[in-house]
């Protein structure tokens, strides 16, 4: 099997919270280069002071995350995932694929990304393929570019799955860490009034934006460049967060200023090992009326007390 090495450097003192951001993107193929406290590591198992010299060599103040990822996941979309959680956590870092540059990957990819359906409405379809059979379901076209968000994730098909369910006539959502677009297009052809996105990502804005365009909704979403404080206003029927555990528990606190008692907020990008930690967190403000799950990836969804 071909596999596709994708390296962070970045700050010892980054190097936790960094991987475990990475763990949202692949829970497996990952391994960690922390070189920081070698010596007394290397004295407390082996009881020596004999240490290569090639290791003495490391730069001690960086760390290095190898993740390794099929081409079939999509290694591209991954590398925008980190770059939009790393930006949003000032973690300054250095991402390199190995033995392929971004502008290989953006046409190189595209030979694993096949029309997806998902659940039972809607079936996605990438602008370059023109073979499928859509049957009743609604035809989503993507091209996400260097955005997050092509439905190939589980935490993105879960969103998806629960806008079937939530998203009527009149409904107006709010998508925050919108990446490609994909969620509050979706909710548009699914028979949403109106549609607003927000993300740190500018190069992300763009494409959700061209995306919108390419759906012919671009009159019925609003797509914006910046923070969630700063861009939306009112009350939304439907909200959705396919971020990191981290974000979305720091969200929760603000997101119930912009719902009402019969609003739906819609949490994805949950691993399973923090699931947990989500749950409390929203106990205070909101009771949880429906959990989905795929391969270890959750999406909570609540309403406020």
């Amino acid at each position: 099997m071909n596999w596709v090495e994708i390296t962070i450097e970045l700050s010892v003192e980054d190097l936790e919270k960094a991987g475990n951001i990475a763990n949202m993107v692949v829970p497996y193929g990952i391994y960690i280069e922390d070189y920081s406290e070698l010596e007394a590591e290397v004295l407390e198992i082996a009881n020596i002071d004999l240490i290569d010299e090639d290791l003495l060599q490391k730069d001690r103040s960086k760390g290095l995350i190898h993740i390794y990822i099929s081409p079939e996941d999509n290694p591209l979309e991954a590398v925008a995932y980190l770059k939009e959680r790393y930006d949003s956590e000032n973690i300054e870092y250095d991402i390199r694929l190995t033995d392929c540059e971004d502008e290989d990957w953006l046409n190189n990819w595209k030979q694993y990304f096949h029309p997806i359906p998902v659940g039972e409405k809607l079936l996605i379809r990438p602008t370059w393929r023109d073979k499928y059979d859509a049957g009743d379901r609604v035809v989503i076209n993507l091209d996400p570019g260097l955005a997050f968000g092509t439905g190939t994730h589980e935490t993105t098909r879960l969103c998806l799955q629960a806008l079937e369910k939530y998203v009527s006539d009149g409904t107006r959502v709010l998508d925050v860490g919108c990446g490609s677009g994909i969620l509050g297009i979706a909710a548009l052809l699914l028979g949403a009034d109106s549609a607003e996105g927000v993300d740190i990502d500018e190069l992300a804005v763009k494409t959700a934006k061209e995306n919108a365009v390419l759906n012919h909704v671009e009159d019925k979403i609003l797509l914006r460049h910046g923070n969630l404080a700063d861009k939306a206003s009112g009350i939304y029927n439907v909200i959705t967060a396919n971020i990191v555990a981290d974000a979305i528990i720091m969200l929760s606190s603000d997101i119930s200023q912009f719902m009402d008692k019969d609003s739906i907020y819609i949490m994805s990008g949950i691993i399973d090992c923090r699931v947990d930690e989500v749950r409390e967190s929203l106990k205070s403000k909101f009771e949880l009326i429906e959990e989905l799950e795929e391969r270890g990836w959750y999406c909570l969804i609540a309403k406020l007390k």
